[in-house]
């Protein structure tokens, strides 16, 4: 039986400490996330945590890291470039998608995990292999984390923070908004108005915007 002292230390640890964190941030949004309220919800002290989390910019470190760690890269293959690089961003994607309210911490937090690291490697790895530059394998693995994370962070109807009545007061705000603007001017926006407010169909919604970002990244690959 495991003792009193090992099981606060597994409780306090900083991966479970991340993981409670990213649980609060999908709840909550990343605003709840303090060292004050990781340490309520462990029955603790906030000087217990600062062992491992110095400040709330460590615990949201902390996130990013377990987002990552979560993305399960394919094996390298002998495939077209193009079709590996689709396999792993499909990993990236699905490791960002059940987070959409703490998805915005990755891109500045790339390279201060391993996991962010090897993720980083692997893509400009890739690209540079596919007649990339340095630096345009960079930027354009920069450009794709980004454009992943806007994926899942724009996606209409999105999981919010918000109740459910605010979220009804803010779909009709918008409902209104859109009904008031004049038909011969915005013709095709009216048409579109309601896809603005949610997504029938969420697979189709992200394999189109991989789809974009894999067909632009081939696209653009130097002659």
């Amino acid at each position: 039986m495991a003792s009193a002292s090992s099981t606060t230390r597994e409780r306090l640890s900083r991966e479970t400490l991340a993981a409670g964190a990213l649980a609060l941030a999908d709840r909550e949004g990343l605003e709840a996330v303090t060292i004050r309220r990781l340490a309520t919800d462990k029955s603790v002290t906030p000087m217990a945590l600062y062992w491992h989390f110095k400040d709330k910019d460590a615990v949201l470190d902390g996130i990013a890291e377990q987002i990552f760690d979560s993305v399960v890269l394919p094996e390298p293959s002998t495939g077209d470039w193009d079709e590996q690089l689709r396999e792993v961003l499909d990993a990236v994607l699905a490791a960002i998608r059940p987070h959409p309210l703490a998805a915005d911490l990755l891109a500045p937090r790339v390279m201060k995990s391993v996991a962010g690291l090897v993720l980083a490697e692997r893509v400009i790895g890739m690209l540079r292999r596919a007649g990339f530059s340095p630096q345009q394998a960079s930027q354009t693995a920069s450009f794709l984390l980004c454009s992943i994370v806007t994926l899942v962070t724009s996606e209409p109807g999105k999981q919010t923070n918000l109740t459910a009545e605010d979220q009804e007061n803010l779909d009709r705000g918008k409902r209104a908004q859109l009904a008031s603007l004049d038909p011969k001017l915005f013709p095709s926006l009216l048409e579109s108005a309601e896809f603005f407010l949610y997504c029938d169909d969420e697979d189709t919604y992200f394999a189109r915007g991989m789809d974009f970002l894999v067909d632009g990244t081939r696209g653009v690959r130097p002659s």
